[in-house]
């Protein structure tokens, strides 16, 4: 077996374990068989799970109608998927905080993409995820109210730093969006000058090759983008949308399952807040801390510890699991010639 290949697939197995021991610490130290029970499995209760997997699969059509818009249909519909899913697969296997969708770069390669319009294909795709917590989450602050999107943090003392964790990550998402809509769309020679003269400085130095490079990046991928139709841009963020939307929705879809009776605004709500708080998650894919999150911070909506975490379960399954899996069968294909 390929060294790559093996290592991969050994990478994939640490985040399932994790994941799975986080799920029976919890079992052990809170559910209650009675939750199970509670549950109600019965016909409208297959269709909104059947409704789940619609969405799930509505992510990933979204994903790759972006990635066939961006390649001007060089990559079909199966070849996109399939970066797509490359791409989950990673990201799952690898920590929040650094972020596995940036070998959306070598994927694209191994489709045929240049190096050189790959990366700048993936500074495109990066920038249009950041603009969109940028532009929806203020609006949902604004419709919700806090103390409702926060939840009740006084029962549970770990979600009392939430809140604050969501507006600091937050504020990088803004920070971070604004140096990429300078260095892509406004000014790329500005951001050009600042990370020359930042990394001109001597504890720096070290790095700049890299910041230079990822400088060119821009400014290639400025001199792409500018080119572009307003259709192309409707195209691309509607994409986005799309994908990121049909995400949360799995979520409201295993709400209208199990209790139907809950705001699916504030369903919906909380999951951006899930999603920017699991950015800095240090596990691969965030494995652990999400069904921690999940269970305790949609626990007051559910009314059951215990239910919460078997629906948790259900929307990791869906969310994750199932991109471990399948981005295993694929793997090996992209690893079959040492490159």
């Amino acid at each position: 077996m390929n060294p790559e290949l093996r290592n991969t697939l050994l990478k994939a197995v640490v985040p399932a374990l994790i994941g799975v021991g986080v799920v029976l610490w919890l079992f052990v130290d809170d559910f209650n068989p009675a939750a199970w029970h509670s549950l109600q499995f019965d016909m409208h209760t297959v269709l909104c799970l059947a409704l789940a997997v619609v969405f799930v699969i509505g992510r990933d059509f979204g994903l790759a109608w972006r990635f066939r818009t961006i390649t001007d249909g060089a990559l079909p519909w199966r070849r996109a998927f399939k970066v797509d899913i490359m791409c989950a697969f990673t990201s799952a296997i690898t920590p929040s905080a650094v972020g596995g969708s940036a070998l959306a770069i070598f994927y694209l390669n191994r489709e045929g993409i240049t190096v050189g319009r790959a990366t700048t294909l993936t500074l495109t795709t990066l920038f249009l995820d950041e603009l969109f917590f940028v532009v929806f989450c203020p609006v949902l602050v604004l419709i919700i109210p806090g103390s409702e999107l926060f939840g009740d943090a006084a029962s549970v003392p770990l979600l009392q730093g939430v809140e604050i964790v969501f507006w600091l990550v937050y504020a990088g998402i803004v920070v971070w969006t604004a140096i990429l809509f300078t260095g892509i769309l406004a000014r790329p020679d500005w951001v050009e000058k600042a990370v020359v003269r930042l990394f001109g400085l001597r504890w720096l130095r070290r790095w700049k090759p890299a910041a230079e490079g990822m400088t060119a990046n821009m400014k290639a991928t400025s001199a792409w983008v500018k080119g572009q139709s307003r259709r192309w841009w409707l195209q691309v963020f509607g994409a986005t949308t799309l994908s990121w939307f049909s995400r949360y929705f799995v979520v409201n879809a295993l709400f209208m399952a199990f209790v139907p009776a809950v705001s699916g605004l504030l369903v919906f709500g909380r999951q951006f807040v899930v999603w920017v708080v699991l950015m800095i998650s240090p596990t691969p894919g965030a494995s652990g801390i999400s069904e921690w999150l999940f269970t305790n911070y949609y626990g007051d909506l559910i009314g059951d510890v215990s239910a919460a975490l078997v629906i948790a379960m259900i929307w990791r399954i869906l969310s994750y699991y199932i991109y471990l899996f399948a981005g295993v069968c694929l793997a090996p294909s992209y690893f079959r010639k040492k490159r």
